[in-house]
C-alpha cells in the first residue's frame, strides 16, 4: 500500500484533531482514506513527494496504529 505523510496545517480546527494531531496520513494510490496521528514510525525506505502545492514523505508498506499512543507504524510488506 502507497502512505503519503504530511504536516498537518489545520490542527485543533473542528474535525482536524487535536493541536497534537500534527500528522496525516493518507493512504492508497489516489489518497483515498485520511488519518491523523500525533507521531508516525517509517521502518521502510521513503523519498519526497510533492502534491500540488504541498510536499510529502511518500512509502509504501503495511501500516499499523496503535490507538493508545495515536501512532502509525508504517513496515514492510510481506
Amino acid at each position: 500500500m502507497k502512505y503519503l505523510i504530511r504536516f498537518n496545517k489545520s490542527r485543533g480546527q473542528a474535525g482536524r484533531g487535536t493541536m497534537d494531531h500534527v500528522w496525516r496520513v493518507f493512504e492508497g494510490d489516489k489518497a483515498e482514506k485520511e488519518y491523523l496521528f500525533k507521531h508516525f514510525v517509517l521502518n521502510v525506505p521513503s523519498v519526497s513527494e510533492r502534491t500540488n502545492e504541498d510536499w510529502n514523505i511518500s512509502c509504501n508498506g503495511i501500516m499499523t496504529i496503535d490507538r493508545d499512543t495515536s501512532t502509525a507504524t508504517i513496515n514492510k510488506e510481506l
